[in-house]
């Protein structure tokens, strides 16, 4: 029998990248991209008024408080089942979206994306890289500045408990931060100047809740004691030196947080009243 590399199977102390929080000014642009557009759901149950509305992604979701546009430094990579489909439907709405940052290009491989205000998106069909999985958010791929790859792996695994490790992405040095069972936080470097941080979060589950916050909690990195179940912080520094590298908020709870694992309602884009097929009306993928 030949030799298994039992590692591949570790999972860090970050099991879950659960969502991204960007604020964007009109629910109705955004419903355009988001659910039109990209194919995804809102979350029906939870924050369905005018002043946040939440996308789910299979397991993950995008969270969209109405407020003046944030934008991530960088690009949000999901996995959708179908970029035939996905094409089409943006070919739908783009008249609707003209005016705004809204762009779409097919690049082969993926189809890249730009919403309304300027978020870029890289969509990819399923595939082994990404595991088991036909609707995800699969990665955060953060712009960051030259020469901050290496302390930026070691933040992540000497402080937060998480895989990581310094390759090329792109032609260029990233850190590679693995979460859960296929995810991951990219991290990096940019040729162009990285814009300052504008507000937008990420939002984490971790198994050692209190490792991790005594370790930032000893270099007064912590921001904000939110609750018994999470706390956030927000800047990414050398554990060598307590250089800081980047900013960037992270949500960070437990996984006693009521709210971990919460089943999520995934809609199947390709129904609709024409042609309707009876009891297709739930997403019947993997996540």
């Amino acid at each position: 029998m030949a030799a298994l590399d039992r590692s591949a199977e570790d999972v860090g102390n970050i099991v879950l990248l659960e969502h991204v929080n960007v604020t964007q000014p009109d629910q109705r642009l955004a419903t355009l991209f988001y659910v039109s557009g990209l194919g995804l759901t809102r979350d029906p149950y939870l924050m369905v008024g005018l002043d946040n509305m939440w996308i789910n992604i299979g397991r993950n979701q995008m969270h969209l408080p109405s407020r003046e546009p944030q934008r991530v430094r960088g690009t949000i990579g999901l996995v959708l089942p179908d970029l035939g489909a996905l094409k089409a439907r943006f070919a739908k709405v783009a008249p609707q979206l003209e005016g705004t940052q809204f762009s779409w290009q097919d690049r082969g491989a993926c189809v890249e994306a730009s919403c309304p205000w300027g978020n870029r998106f890289r969509c990819h069909a399923p595939a082994p890289e990404f595991g088991p999985t036909e609707l995800a958010m699969a990665y955060v791929e953060f712009d960051v500045p030259a020469g901050t790859t290496d302390g930026i792996a070691r933040f992540y695994s000497g402080i937060m408990a998480a895989p990581a490790s310094v390759a090329k992405r792109y032609g260029a040095p990233a850190a590679d931060v693995r979460v859960g069972r296929n995810q991951h936080l990219y991290f990096t470097e940019a040729e162009a100047t990285v814009p300052d941080w504008d507000g937008h979060h990420i939002q984490i589950y971790i198994a050692d809740f209190s490792g991790p916050h005594r370790k930032l909690l000893e270099r007064g990195l912590i921001s904000m004691e939110a609750n018994q179940h999470e706390w956030r912080f927000t800047n990414i520094v050398d554990p060598a030196s307590d250089r800081l590298l980047y900013r960037l908020e992270h949500e960070v709870r437990s996984m006693k947080h009521p709210l971990y694992a919460r089943p999520l309602v995934n809609r199947n884009p390709a129904q609709s009243n024409i042609g309707y097929l009876a009891g297709h009306d739930a997403f019947r993928g993997t996540f």
